[in-house]
């Protein structure tokens, strides 16, 4: 079972060793960061979040709550209060943790926050065509592909294609009553 927790200043260094070359990090966290990752690109990435009545950002780690160790990190991001929608971004399990349904519960603890705590509508996120385990870890919490962006990004050479994927609130809602 893991709980989500506020990222903070503490939780920098461990999200750093995990983020890998550059390739990964582009993969996993966009081109918000450059590689290497430092604690001064966290400080900025934590700048206004996670106030919840004002942030259009909320950033958190996720943490075994047997284990009392953080097993991965993730972000609910672009919060448009008006039009009551959300992204999630920068899902990554680490990798002593990965293989062990961590993602799938991350998912699932942050669009309880969103439907349940901001009344979001709909929450989307954007995933390479090529990473299949965390498509299916998406599609196994209620998201559906709303369509695929070709050649969305470059790295090096060659050019990634994003599949849009999103869930409604009452997709979430007939989820969590059916008990999925």
């Amino acid at each position: 079972m893991i709980t989500l927790k506020y990222f903070g200043p503490d939780d920098f260094d461990q999200l750093i060793e995990w983020s890998g070359d550059a390739e990964f990090l582009l993969q996993w966290a966009g081109p918000q960061f450059q590689y290497p990752l430092s604690k001064e690109q966290l400080s900025l990435y934590l700048d206004a979040a996670n106030d919840k009545n004002t942030s259009n950002k909320f950033i958190y780690k996720a943490v075994d709550e047997a284990l009392n160790e953080t097993v991965g990190h993730i972000s609910l991001g672009g919060i448009d209060r008006y039009n009551r929608s959300g992204r999630i971004g920068k899902v990554l399990v680490g990798r002593p943790y990965q293989g062990k349904g961590y993602g799938k519960q991350m998912i699932n603890e942050v669009l309880k926050i969103g439907f349940d705590d901001l009344n979001l509508h709909k929450i989307s996120l954007g995933v390479f065509d090529f990473n299949l385990s965390a498509i299916r870890c998406y599609e196994k919490s209620g998201f559906v592909k709303e369509g695929l962006i070709r050649d969305a990004r470059r790295c090096g050479n060659t050019y990634w294609n994003l599949f849009e994927m999103g869930i409604l609130e009452d997709e979430w809602k007939r989820m969590q009553a059916t008990g999925l």
